[in-house]
C-alpha cells in the first residue's frame, strides 16, 4: 500500500521529532556517565586528602555515585519527554516495596553507614568479627572485605560486624604478648625464672615500659606453669611470639630444663582362670 504525501510527511515529522529528543538525551547520558564517574573519583580523592580512611572514602564515593546515577536516569527520561513527576512517585513506591523485600540488604547498607561514621577500623587493620578474622581491604555498600593472613578473601555482611562483637587488633600501637611455659616439678623454678628473664632481656622488640613479667601462674597436674608477659609493637606481635617460643625451647634444652607433656600410665592385669 503506497503512502500518500501527507502520511509520509507525518512520519517524517515524527521521526525528526524523536531524533530531536533522542540525540540530546543520548548526549546527556554519555556526558552524565562520564561526569558522575569523575565526581565520584574527585570526592574520594578529596576525602583522602582530608585524612579520611581509604575504605570509608570509597564507601561514601559509592553512595554518591549511586545517587548521581539516579538523578541522571531521571534527567534523561525527562529529556525524552517522560513525565518525571509521576515517575518519581512510582520509583518511590517501588523503592518502598523493594526495601521491604530486601530488608537484609537495607540493614547491611545502614550498617555500612554506621561503620563509616563510627570508624571502628580502617583499611589495613586486622580485625575479628562475625566468626572470621583478617585485614580490612574494603568497605562496600553491603559488605566488608577481609584478607586473611594466607591471602583468602572473606566477604562479611556489614550488619554482622555492627550487631556482633568486633575486635580490632591494630587499633592500639602496642600489644601485650602472653606466653604460657610449663616445666617439670623436678626442675628448679628459680633457675627457670632467671632463664626466662634473661631471654626477655635480650629480645630487642620487647619494651622496657611497661616492664616485662615472669611469674609462676599455676601448679598444674603435670607441670609448673609460668606466665611470661612482654609488651611489643602491634606489628611485631607474631614475629616476637614465634621467636621467643623457639628461643625458650632451645635455651631450656641447653640448661636441661624439661618441658613436660601429658603422660598416661597403663596397667595390665592378668586374671587367672
Amino acid at each position: 500500500m503506497d503512502l500518500t504525501n501527507a502520511q509520509l510527511n507525518d512520519w517524517t515529522d515524527i521521526a525528526l521529532q524523536w531524533a530531536g529528543m533522542i540525540w540530546p538525551a543520548l548526549l546527556l547520558l554519555v556526558i552524565g556517565l562520564w561526569v558522575t564517574k569523575r565526581v565520584r573519583n574527585l570526592l574520594v580523592s578529596l576525602l583522602k586528602r582530608k585524612n579520611m580512611d581509604e575504605a570509608a572514602a570509597s564507601f561514601i564515593g559509592q553512595i554518591a555515585h549511586a545517587v548521581l546515577l539516579i538523578i541522571l536516569f531521571i534527567s534523561v527520561l525527562s529529556e525524552l519527554g517522560v513525565d518525571t513527576t509521576s515517575l518519581i512517585a512510582a520509583l518511590g513506591a517501588a523503592g518502598l516495596a523493594v526495601g521491604l523485600a530486601l530488608k537484609g540488604s537495607m540493614e547491611n547498607l545502614a550498617a555500612g553507614i554506621l561503620l563509616v561514621s563510627q570508624r571502628p577500623f580502617k583499611k589495613g587493620d586486622f580485625v575479628e568479627g562475625a566468626g572470621v578474622s583478617g585485614s580490612v581491604d574494603r568497605i562496600a555498600m553491603l559488605n566488608t572485605r577481609l584478607i586473611t593472613p594466607d591471602n583468602k578473601l572473606i566477604v562479611v555482611p556489614n550488619a554482622s560486624l555492627v550487631n556482633g562483637n568486633l575486635t580490632n587488633y591494630s587499633a592500639q600501637p602496642t600489644r601485650r604478648l602472653d606466653l604460657l611455659v610449663g616445666v617439670g616439678y623436678d626442675d628448679d623454678i628459680r633457675l627457670v625464672k632467671e632463664t626466662l628473664n634473661e631471654i626477655i632481656a635480650v629480645e630487642p622488640r620487647g619494651m622496657k615500659d611497661p616492664e616485662p613479667m615472669v611469674a609462676v601462674s599455676e601448679l598444674a597436674d603435670s607441670s609448673v606453669n609460668f606466665t611470661v608477659r612482654v609488651w611489643v609493637d602491634s606489628a611485631d606481635y607474631w614475629p616476637t611470639k614465634f621467636d621467643l617460643t623457639e628461643k625458650i625451647k632451645l635455651t631450656f634444652d641447653e640448661k636441661g630444663i624439661s618441658i613436660p607433656f601429658p603422660q598416661r600410665d597403663v596397667h595390665l592385669y592378668k586374671h587367672s582362670e
